[in-house]
């Protein structure tokens, strides 16, 4: 692997290249990207395909990435033009791309913007909040994780995300009834860091999940979109918004094994089933639906 540091004018990006450029078997490079998840939680997913050249960056403002915009706010346009010119200085044509959660999200963006930038993308489980059916709701609970955040450090916002997140089908009076979880109860400290800048709990990263990806310049280009959707994330959350990104752009979802993170090993604490999931990208990147 070989590490690299392309400077712009808002930010110094760092990105990680396994194998060689140009590929030897003349397939374009696989880019496998998260928000707020950065390179280091595709290690599990990228040794999976020995025989792909694959690329992994840390958006702006995350890892190893610096910014210098001045800004701390997460934006998909931004990281699009970000990842635009990491593919430019790259000079290896059109790429693959497995994306997940807020990197979905970004990649969506670069296909609307950039549409000769991605052959396939594969968009797994998008947060949109705004696209669900009860889309005010969603984003009355994304307000209450960072109002809790805000009130009580990190444990406690965590704890309220894990309750948001696992929540089963429509966020109804009896979810906003509830009392706030317990930190403890899912192993986070109960104590105060005083921090306020993580970018799940903060309002760092709303205009994410509250994006809402431009159809017309998506269904022009030529990328073949792909939305994938966990098989244990049905009814909760980041399934919801799959099926409804997936209906938004009139597809329909392609499941993948596991959860939200189902590409991870045990190294992040809820391992997902990184075998079965690297063997389905396979597959989908392959042809496959």
């Amino acid at each position: 692997m070989e590490t690299y540091t392309l400077e712009t004018a808002g930010a110094d990006l760092v990105y990680d290249v396994r194998g060689p450029l140009p590929t030897d078997d003349g397939r374009p490079p696989l880019f496998m990207i998260g928000q707020p998840m950065d390179a280091a939680g595709f290690a599990a997913l990228a040794a999976r395909f020995p025989e792909r050249t694959v690329v992994t960056y840390d958006p702006r403002g995350l890892g190893r990435s610096i910014r210098k915009d001045g800004r701390v706010d997460h934006t998909p346009e931004v990281q699009a033009d970000d990842l635009h010119a990491v593919m430019e200085a790259l000079g290896a044509g059109p790429v693959d791309m497995f994306a997940s959660s807020g990197g979905a999200v970004t990649a969506l963006a670069v296909v609307a913007k950039y549409p000769d930038d991605v052959t396939t993308l594969v968009a797994h489980e998008p947060p949109l909040l705004t696209l669900t059916p009860d889309g005010p709701a969603a984003v009355r609970a994304r307000a209450h994780v960072r109002e809790v955040y805000e009130k009580r450090g990190w444990g406690a916002g965590m704890a309220a995300f894990i309750a948001m997140t696992s929540w089963e089908g429509e966020f109804t009076d009896a979810y906003f009834a509830q009392p706030d979880a317990d930190p403890a109860a899912f192993g986070m400290p109960t104590e105060d860091d005083g921090s306020r800048a993580d970018p799940l709990l903060s309002d760092r990263s709303w205009a994410i999940s509250s994006h809402r990806p431009d159809v017309d310049a998506i269904t022009r280009a030529a990328t073949r979109v792909v939305v994938a959707l966990g098989e244990e994330s049905k009814g909760v959350l980041t399934g919801r918004t799959s099926v409804a990104t997936a209906e938004l752009l009139n597809l329909r979802v392609t499941v993948f094994p596991s959860h939200h993170g189902g590409f991870l090993d045990g190294e992040f604490g809820y391992p997902g089933k990184p075998d079965e999931f690297g063997h389905r990208l396979r597959e989908v990147l392959d042809g496959a639906s």
